[in-house]
């Protein structure tokens, strides 16, 4: 007899709070409420109900985790009682996903932008960067010295042909910004592109050169001063808004005749003349202000600011909102050519190096040293959510707090001895490119980042190792006691190729946090589509409408969730295809689906797919088969052992 889950799903409507909930959805695993209070739940009497495995905040949305399958009775019985708005279906989806952007914050919102515009072009500044660091290090006097040369050897033709490498980009970079913002607010790129030059074409004075003295601005009318808009993020980001809302507009309002011709002549026309008649200085001016406000926090007597900024990071970085720091440190780069607000910042990532590091050396528990040693890893190279969910707030907030410290005190020494970067884009081992343009930059970088893995390392041994780690795994004895078992194995095989990645690395707390099962996850080897196929030979219990989740219980009772990519639910099936359907016998290595990794990497989301074994309490061991590694589709992946143990015989104590 089925269960009746009306009474959960009341209970859980009282706990988030019937009038609180704008709208609710579900994915595979869990409920997502949009909410107009978050503060107002109460998260630990939700996490007491039967059906309740946990709850998370995130993607502006509030998630009661549920599992597999039963998450479809539970969200069932919540739309049948009528009392919210339960949404269904494609069309109602992006309802939801516009009722959830509508209840983020200011800030949410200014990160989720700023984010988006800024990652696309990221690469290419970091590029330059680096352009800029081998080019320094090449004409440095000490440097040709050793090869018997001076700088004036260096033939000027030379010197012109390198320079187009280092500086086309800041030359151009309100270009790249605009049509990042036009892209961003779905309008047209290339028309993003064409205004973005006009605002830094070489008929316009260079702002630059109006501003020291060598050039004088065109006085339109014979009062209103016109320059070129060179180095102003600002300027760039407002007339990449207000250009991509006019095409917008335009394309809503003109004759479909006419559209093609007029809509890109109006939206260039009433861009361009928004931004030179009065907007683009007004804007320019106010961005001015606010690089000098930093760079005098940045500057505060005794490495004050460099600590606040240092101390204050990875807070930003734990509720989300340090993207908004891209935009002021590509405006000082802009502007200045260097960036000293990523030096401070840098430093969260070795403190965090010198937590996971102490904590690895002294765990006794194998999964703590795993955890550990993979957050590690990854940010050695910049990576920093699996130190900051596995690590530092896993257990208590001692990791963290060493790591605020310890990076607040590390920025506050690069701050007085004026260190700065040339790039941005580049963390932890990379980050050492962004300085090679400077020796004193480089050899203090150095000396005080190993300094801050160092100070980690000792502050988290002396007080905040977690005792939870100290245990070892199992460490239960049974005295005296003589054990037989008899072991069956069941492996589970790649869906996808690609490397392994331990499940607690992967980027959503709910799937690292095993709070749905045991498991691992894998990056998609392909850039492309890739192919998904079954895991095991099993009838799937679930084929997700949006196609990025398939459940399938296996012959032998295991049951899998292969769920592709982080947050995908939220694309509503675009880079997805589905080949089966719930209810369907299928055997191990039988296609599935597909999935462009692309489409899902544009998006701005993960495509690492999750493989998860849902029932992971009925089985005594699920160990990974290829760890660390690279795998082709189907083959091993892990093990799943049932032991029946069987005592046969026991001495008195």
């Amino acid at each position: 007899m089925a269960k009746n889950y009306e009474e959960e799903a009341k209970a859980i409507l009282k706990l988030v709070g019937e009038n609180n909930v704008d709208s609710v959805t579900h994915c595979q695993t869990r409920l997502r409420f949009v909410v107009k209070d978050r503060k107002a739940i109460d998260d630990k009497a939700l996490e007491k109900l039967p059906e309740v495995k946990g709850v998370f905040y995130g993607s502006g949305q509030y998630q009661v985790i549920i599992g597999t399958g039963v998450v479809n009775d539970v969200y069932a019985a919540i739309a049948k009682l009528g009392t919210v708005n339960a949404i269904y279906g494609k069309d109602d989806a992006d309802t939801a996903g516009k009722t959830s952007n509508e209840h983020k914050t200011v800030v949410q919102r200014l990160m989720a932008m700023l984010s988006g515009i800024f990652i696309p072009i990221i690469p290419v500044i970091a590029a330059t960067g680096l352009f800029l660091g081998l080019k320094s290090a090449a004409t440095n006097a000490q440097v040709l010295k050793l090869f018997g040369a001076v700088p004036s050897d260096i033939p000027a033709s030379l010197t012109s042909v390198i320079s187009v490498l280092t500086d086309t980009v800041f030359a151009f970079l309100p270009a790249l910004i605009v049509w990042s913002t036009f892209r961003y607010f779905k309008g047209t790129p290339i028309i993003g592109i064409v205004i973005g030059l006009m605002l830094v074409s070489p008929i316009l004075p260079n702002a630059y050169s109006v501003a020291d003295g060598s050039a004088k601005a065109i006085m339109l009318f014979g009062w209103l001063p016109v320059v070129g808009s060179q180095g102003s993020v600002l300027t760039a980001l407002v007339a990449g808004f207000i250009g991509a809302k006019l095409e917008l507009f335009f394309r809503r309002h003109m004759p479909n005749v006419l559209e093609q011709i007029l809509t890109p002549f109006l939206t260039m026309l009433v861009t361009f003349a928004i931004m030179i008649m009065g907007v683009g200085p007004i804007v320019h001016a106010i961005e001015s202000g606010m690089l000098v406000g930093v760079e005098a926090v940045i500057h505060l007597p005794f490495g004050i600011g460099g600590f606040l900024i240092g101390a204050a990071y990875p807070l930003m970085v734990l509720i989300g909102i340090h993207q908004t720091m891209i935009a002021i440190e590509t405006s000082l780069l802009a502007s200045t050519g260097l960036n000293p607000l990523i030096t401070l910042e840098a430093m969260y990532g070795f403190a965090n190096l010198g937590v996971a590091l102490a904590i690895f050396l002294r765990a006794r528990s194998n999964k703590a040293k795993a955890t550990s040693m993979g957050a590690f890893t990854s940010q050695l190279f910049g990576v920093s959510e699996p130190t900051l969910f596995g690590v530092l707030i896993r257990y208590n907030f001692r990791p963290l707090i060493v790591t605020v410290l310890t990076s607040g005190i590390g920025a506050a020494i690069l701050s007085m001895l004026n260190v700065a970067a040339n790039s941005y884009g580049l963390a932890v081992v990379p980050s050492y490119l962004m300085y090679i343009y400077n020796g004193h930059a480089l050899l203090w970088y150095t000396i005080v980042s190993l300094g801050t893995v160092v100070a980690a390392f000792v502050a988290t041994n002396a007080f905040a190792i977690p005792k939870e780690v100290l245990t070892p795994d199992g460490d239960v004895e049974t005295a005296n006691a003589v054990i037989s078992s008899t072991v069956s194995d069941n492996k589970v095989y790649a869906p996808v190729g690609g490397e392994t990645v331990a499940l607690d690395q992967v980027s959503d707390p709910v799937f690292a946090s095993g709070m749905m099962g045991e498991g691992m996850a894998i990056k998609p080897a392909e850039p492309g589509i890739n192919k998904v196929y079954a895991p095991q030979a099993g009838t799937l219990s679930v084929v997700a409408d949006t196609g990025h989740a398939y459940g399938l219980t296996t012959d032998d009772g295991t049951e899998i969730l292969v769920h592709l990519g982080i947050d995908t639910v939220n694309l509503k099936g675009v880079p997805f295809t589905v080949a089966v359907k719930t209810g369907q016998h299928v055997n191990q290595g039988d296609l599935l689906g597909t999935f462009d990794q692309a489409a899902i990497k544009n998006a701005g989301l993960d495509a690492t797919t999750i493989v998860l074994i849902t029932n992971s309490k009925s089985y005594a061991r699920i160990e990974p088969v290829a760890a660390d590694t690279t795998v082709q589709a189907g083959a091993d992946l892990l093990a799943v052992q049932r032991e029946d143990v069987k005592v046969e015989s026991v001495e008195p104590a």
